[in-house]
């Protein structure tokens, strides 16, 4: 089974911080960097519009929790978006690759 996981960040700089150490310890087997988007969310009552950056971590299913605990460790928000959305189907050739990476 596989994910992706949805993580918000603060700047594309702690996007690609965050990236490099879920890739360097296996938890993901390839990140995309959305540099910049705008949020309008909620927070303590308040509605907040900001830039973001996104990252989509694809990964296995048994290392969402990992992620989650890992990104928590080095995120500088303190609610962090960390989202895990299932993958139903996709390329054989690409899900191999998911498996080749990350045993």
């Amino acid at each position: 089974m596989y994910a992706l996981v949805y993580i918000t960040t603060s700047s594309k700089e702690e996007s690609k911080k965050i990236a490099n150490k879920l890739v360097e310890e296996k938890l993901a087997a390839c990140i995309n960097i959305i540099s910049s988007i705008e949020s309008i969310y909620l927070w303590k009552g308040k509605i907040e519009d900001d830039k973001e950056s996104l990252l989509i971590a694809k990964t296995k299913v048994n290392t969402i929790d990992m992620i989650i605990k890992r990104v928590k460790e080095i995120h500088s928000y303190e609610t962090p978006a960390i989202l895990a959305i299932p993958i139903i189907e996709g390329s054989k050739d690409y899900l191999n690759y998911l498996d080749s990476e990350l045993e």
